[in-house]
């Protein structure tokens, strides 16, 4: 063991373990980045909105560690909320086969276990992070 090595960790000179902050962070940007994949909208450009909401969101969980629950859907709504203004409403909803198309939204706005749900037809469609797999509920 080296005095780089982190405590239990031999052989592991500098890796340090990764904060529940970071992993929370990680985990919300994963789950974004999936939902734009399965609606084949995760072009660079696109990224870089996931990205931006989880620079601001790092400092806000900071603030508010007990927010860290609530992280995949503020970063889903942040990244709706950017490519509204620079693309248009997202994601489409896929249960209304009629009338305007129309965006999904995230419920609960600020709470643990976030959906994209379609208000107009009353549906949960999919989890964040499941646009691409999951039946209406």
């Amino acid at each position: 063991m080296t005095p780089d090595d982190p405590p239990g960790e031999p052989g592991t000179p500098g890796l340090r373990p990764v904060s529940p902050l970071e992993q929370a962070l990680h985990a919300a940007r994963a789950l974004v980045l999936a939902d734009l994949v399965a609606r084949e909208v995760a072009a660079a450009d696109v990224v870089s909105l996931v990205e931006e909401s989880v620079t601001h969101r790092r400092w806000w969980v900071e603030q508010w560690p007990d927010g860290a629950g609530f992280l995949a859907g503020l970063v889903a709504q942040d990244v709706q909320d950017a490519l509204l203004e620079r693309h248009g409403r997202w994601p489409l909803c896929p249960v209304c086969g009629t009338g305007d198309p129309h965006a999904l939204d995230v419920e609960p706005e600020l709470g643990p276990d976030p959906h994209w749900v379609c208000h107009k037809a009353g549906v949960k469609v999919a989890a964040v992070g499941r646009l691409g797999g999951s039946a209406p509920s």
